[in-house]
């Protein structure tokens, strides 16, 4: 049989990639070509990158092989049809007329392959990561860029065609890019670039709290102002909190992308226990080859239960424990960190259990002339079960974050 690193792992990865990853001042992005592009934005976009963004963007690309890029698809591709399975389709309550918009298929990758180590539905940076990209296209790198030719474009198409799927021909008149206290996010500054997307194309967009929203009779409505899309950028992926914009996805007000119905079909952490369950997966009418691409590419992910509780912690180095409804790394916890006290609120809530799969690491120089090791994590954006663009996050910590010097959003560059 073969082995999961022969099918995987080739020998460029210890040759160039890692060799490029290690370097961390051969091949850096061009920063002043990145600062004129967030310029041109205007003044708005231009304030709202503020000093807490100074990790926004790091200096360096990171770079994966072909082959590390080839099971990510391979992944992606088994769990988008495992996912219209009949049996899967039917444990969603949820109603789903469209599609959703920006899944983010997140991976770590190191010496074994890519791991994918969760699933998310409003996976924030894609427009901030395109703009990125444009700004480096002339710059000479090693490798290739993992993206379409035109992401803001292929990001437009996909909004277009959730609206198509719901109202078929008739024209998208508003979209409203929704969050709580959207001023106050971190990612504000990509608020600003998905409303000037539209803006551009002459469909008008507002940036709203949910509150402001209201559901009537014959539409949702925001200061008097029919919308017909919500950009949905709430964590609150049940919408109970929000009782408009709920009514308006249940009733068919507007077309809420992504909705309760795609959190539930992806992004719920318990999936991952089927996903990387082969029996399980057999059973509902998963191929073997799927089965087998799945099998490589999950780790092995249980839900927390009371007779798991001396075998989990006697095992905890082995783990990483998720809350099945969590966002952004909050409420997670690599196992090896983990007290007696953290691991009972565990054992006492909603979690399921991955296995480690630890993140490769990219070298990166800082000003003080300072070379450090940061972790890193690739995020594929699909939609339509087709990745759009791939971009990396370096980090130091137990998970991603944007406040590590020198780490942030990453250009990824295929080589080999």
């Amino acid at each position: 049989m073969t082995s999961r690193k022969a099918c995987w792992v080739d020998e460029d990865f210890t040759s160039r990639v890692s060799g490029l990853n290690a370097d961390a001042l051969s091949a850096t992005i061009d920063r002043a070509r990145l600062d004129a592009a967030i310029r041109a934005q205007g003044v708005a976009f231009h304030q709202a990158i503020t000093a807490e963004h100074a990790n926004l963007f790091a200096e360096v690309p990171l770079f994966v092989t072909a082959s590390q890029i080839n099971q990510m698809h391979t992944v992606v591709a088994a769990v988008e049809r495992i996912v219209k399975l009949p049996e899967w389709m039917n444990s969603v309550q949820e109603r789903q007329d469209c599609l959703g918009v920006f899944y983010g298929y997140d991976f770590h990758l190191n010496e074994q392959g890519a791991h994918l180590i969760e699933i998310n539905t409003n996976a924030g940076g894609a427009f901030l990561n395109a703009l990125l990209l444009e700004s480096q296209r002339n710059v000479a790198l090693p490798g290739e860029v993992v993206a379409s030719k035109d992401p803001e474009r292929d990001i437009l198409r996909m909004f277009l065609n959730e609206w198509r799927l719901m109202h078929g021909d008739k024209p998208l008149n508003s979209v409203a890019i929704v969050d709580e206290q959207p001023e106050t996010q971190y990612l504000f500054p990509e608020f600003l670039l998905a409303k000037a997307m539209f803006d551009r194309e002459g469909i008008p967009a507002y940036i709203a709290d949910p509150s402001s929203l209201e559901a009537r009779n014959d539409g949702l409505y925001l200061d008097g102002i029919r919308i017909d899309l919500v950009y949905n950028r709430l964590t609150d992926f049940s919408l109970h909190k929000h009782h408009a914009l709920r009514e308006a996805y249940l009733h068919g007000l507007a077309v809420v992308t992504p909705s309760p119905a795609h959190h539930a079909r992806y992004a719920d952490k318990r999936n991952l226990v089927k996903l990387s369950d082969g029996e399980g997966l057999r059973t509902l009418g998963a191929t073997e080859a799927d089965i087998a691409a799945l099998k490589s590419g999950v780790p092995r992910t249980i839900e927390v239960r009371p007779d798991l509780e001396a075998t989990l912690w006697s095992e905890r180095k082995q783990w990483f424990f998720k809350p099945n409804s969590g966002f952004g790394s909050k409420g997670a916890y690599r196992g090896e960190k983990l007290t007696k006290r953290v691991f009972g609120e565990i054992m006492q809530s909603d979690y399921v259990a991955q296995k480690l799969a630890l993140p490769g690491e990219r070298s990166v120089s800082l000003e003080e002339g300072q070379t450090i090791l940061l972790k890193y994590d690739v995020r594929c954006y699909v939609y339509e079960g087709q990745v759009q663009l791939v971009v990396a996050r370096l980090y130091q910590g137990q998970t991603t974050n944007f406040r590590t010097k020198g780490g942030g959003f990453s250009m990824v560059r295929s080589v080999g």
